[in-house]
């Protein structure tokens, strides 16, 4: 176990920041697919085995379950531009996220024709992984690329959860919420899953192309009616309601499997475990926090500054500095600003502007795959001294802020975290840490 923490009030930036940087990286080892992948993979049947996936982990995962795989193998995976990984017998296609293109569709098409080609002697693995929803991008009859274009752009831009998100794009897709289980079937369906979504729920990580479907065409049509989204040609496909999405009762999930091989809780579990060593106690606050990235700054904020004056208690124990706050979950950013964001980044100002250079507490904010939002970066690091150094530069933070330019205020300081992709998703790692 390392040495206790003594005097680190005292030390500088560098230090803290390999500490936020060493408990991110626990995060990532927990839900590497290498590892996920090679302890989940299924039987062997007396047919084929096609193995298909989409999602910005899923050519990593193909690449793990080809080097667990014993037996004859054939497939395609579809990835983020940036995202690919090389496999000897499955074929990898980069798309485009989070706005789908015609790479993404096509990749799609051939995923569902693959499923429709097996029998019940076949088994169809599905390999699912955050950003799955964008990249597996097919139409349904009557909409084009565009339409879905069109809806995408504007939801995320509203504000809306990813579980509404996925809700629309189910009933805008002929593979998602379930289809392409129904274009499997009879074959025996496997799905592996690595959650990028709070609460880990199956229907909405990828958009659940290969479970069941709870939610229906009014449910979509609800939540582009509260975001004010109303595209023409979409709002007339879902108001005709003609094909629902496959439900809980049907028999074409009797032979239906999901195995959840990686998941947020997981990784925030093997940070805990990280922070232990360090002799820094966790809180793991929870892997589900959703809503404005804002407004949850604000909230960890007020923990944080709680810890920090001794007055925070679990039960009837007091929680003594060091400790850090951990938590995952995907938050929104409502644009109203002109400025270049990201979710993470956007928290970490927020938190920053709530702080106000009160020493002691510093934060990383970041997505686990390795992009904030459409960025190069994964999030960022907020100091202690961060308000007073863009300060010294002209910069304000709560400009920043009202800008949604949470990219430029770290940029202009150099602490942003870049990773690259990391080939995984369990979604926003969010440590704040107390040590003084």
């Amino acid at each position: 176990m390392a040495r206790p923490i003594r005097n680190v009030r005292n030390r500088d930036r560098t230090a803290t920041g390999a500490i936020l940087r060493a408990l991110f990286d626990a995060a990532l080892a927990a839900a590497d697919p290498s590892q996920a992948i090679a302890r989940r993979i299924p039987a062997p049947v007396r047919g084929r085995t096609v193995l298909v996936g989409a999602g910005k982990a899923s050519a990593a995962m193909a690449c793990a379950f080809e080097t667990a795989w014993s037996g004859p193998l054939e497939g395609l995976v579809v990835t983020r531009y940036g995202h690919s990984v090389p496999c000897d017998q499955v074929e990898v296609v980069e798309a485009g996220h989070p706005v789908p293109d015609a790479a993404g569709e096509k990749a799609a098409s051939r995923i569902l024709e693959l499923a429709r080609g097996l029998g019940p002697e076949d088994q169809l693995v599905f390999l699912a992984s955050g950003g799955g929803s964008a990249l597996l991008s097919l139409p349904a009859p009557g909409l084009t690329l565009d339409d879905k274009r069109e809806v995408t752009n504007g939801l995320l831009k509203s504000g809306a959860t990813i579980a509404e998100i996925n809700t629309v794009r189910k009933h805008l897709s002929a593979i998602k919420g379930g289809r392409l289980a129904a274009a499997a079937a009879p074959a025996r369906i496997v799905t592996l899953a690595i959650s990028d979504v709070p609460g880990d729920d199956p229907t909405v990580i990828a958009s659940g192309p290969t479970v069941p479907d709870p939610t229906t065409f009014a449910d979509a049509r609800a939540v582009l009616t509260k975001y004010r989204i109303e595209p023409k040609a979409v709002g007339t496909h879902l108001s005709r309601s003609r094909e629902e999405t496959p439900k809980p009762c049907d028999p074409i999930f009797d032979r239906a499997e999901f195995d959840l091989v990686a998941s947020p809780q997981g990784s925030l579990q093997s940070a805990a475990v990280a922070a232990m060593q360090r002799r820094i106690t966790p809180i793991v606050l929870s892997d589900r926090i959703e809503g404005e990235a804002r407004q949850v700054g604000l909230v960890h904020a007020g923990i944080a500054l709680q810890i920090r004056a001794g007055k925070f208690r679990i039960g009837d124990s007091l929680i003594p500095s060091p400790a850090v706050l951990l938590s995952g979950g995907e938050t929104t950013v409502t644009v109203t600003g002109k400025g270049r964001g990201g979710r993470n980044v956007e928290f970490l100002l927020a938190l920053a502007v709530a702080l106000d250079g009160v020493s002691g507490i510093s934060a990383l904010a970041c997505d686990t795959d390795g992009i904030d939002g459409t960025e190069d970066n994964a999030g960022a690091i907020v100091y202690p001294d961060s308000l007073a150094r863009a300060a010294a530069r002209g910069i304000s933070a709560a400009h920043a802020l009202a800008a949604n330019d949470g990219y430029g205020f770290f940029a202009a300081l150099g602490d942003l975290v870049m990773t690259g992709p990391t080939l995984t998703n369990v979604n926003d790692f969010r440590a704040v840490l107390i040590l003084a």
